[in-house]
């Protein structure tokens, strides 16, 4: 499945460890990952828990590595591949970039033009093997290339091409920060029970599993969530009173407006960390 003798990781935070413990559980030998951090302790940790190589010799990390993932914060990555470039430069390696907001041209330009760069936008479920992750890249990155990258980021979940680098942005909004929103309607929807006289162990957990249920239900469902939701909802019912209260909020324009601001400050974000 993993066609790599070595796979590199420069930085061994969160989206690494994930990525990680996916690439293991689908098969991929510990032997072949390595990982680098700036932290000794981060190291000591993924050495151990994932029995990979970590040693605090960043060159020895990409030497001769078929793929390396760039995973550092996206205000962090410009220094980061101005140290890393010249070491990269021999090799040309599949190069994945999981960081939020730093365009394809931006790490062309900090690496070299003909490195091929697959662009990707997890988002934090993938700590779970539950993530969505979004891909881009150039025409010029081969069928090979975004094979290997996309069977990469499958390891901790679902993935997606965009054809247009612009909707990474929209990728960010929906699935990056999407998490975010459904958190927040299930704190509110908890604290409505627990305000409506329930216990909070109850109003907990029968929030959890009903937000597990219904996106379970629509995962497995072949019918749209129009038609989940009207199945749900009869006429004249305690549904749609509840339904009728959150149109009359506007609940879907406040969601267009969530988003189109999350999606507006990814492209702010992606000029401030990411002109080449």
């Amino acid at each position: 499945m993993f066609d790599v003798r070595k796979l590199s990781f420069i930085g061994g935070g969160n989206m690494a460890s994930a990525l990680i413990g996916g690439l293991i559980d689908k098969g991929l030998e510990p032997e072949r990952i390595w990982a680098s951090d700036p932290n000794p302790s981060q190291r000591a940790r993924l050495a151990a828990e994932y029995r990979i190589n970590a040693p605090a010799d960043e060159a020895a990390v990409v030497r001769d590595a078929d793929v390396v993932v760039l995973a550092v914060k996206p205000q962090l990555m410009r220094g980061m591949a101005a140290s890393l470039a010249p070491r990269l430069a021999m090799g040309s390696p599949l190069l994945i970039s999981v960081a939020a907001g730093i365009t394809h041209a931006s790490l062309a330009a900090w690496f070299t033009p003909d490195t091929p760069i697959v662009r990707t936008m997890p988002n934090r479920p993938a700590l779970l093997g539950l993530g969505a992750t979004g891909l881009y890249a150039p025409p010029s990155v081969g069928a090979a290339h975004r094979n290997l990258a996309e069977a990469i980021m499958a390891a901790v979940g679902a993935t997606v091409w965009v054809e247009h680098e612009r909707q990474m942005d929209t990728v960010t909004a929906v699935s990056g920060s999407g998490p975010a929103y459904f958190f927040l309607f299930m704190e509110a929807l908890e604290a409505a029970a627990q305000g409506r006289g329930l216990p909070p162990e109850v109003a907990r957990r029968l929030t959890l599993q009903t937000a597990l249920g219904a996106a379970t239900m629509a995962q497995q469902s072949p019918e749209t969530l129009a038609t989940l939701r009207a199945q749900v909802t009869s006429k004249a019912g305690t549904t749609a009173a509840a339904l009728a209260v959150l149109d009359a909020a506007d609940l879907r324009g406040i969601v267009a407006l969530a988003v189109a601001a999350a999606d507006l400050r990814s492209a702010e974000l992606a000029a401030e960390f990411g002109a080449p």
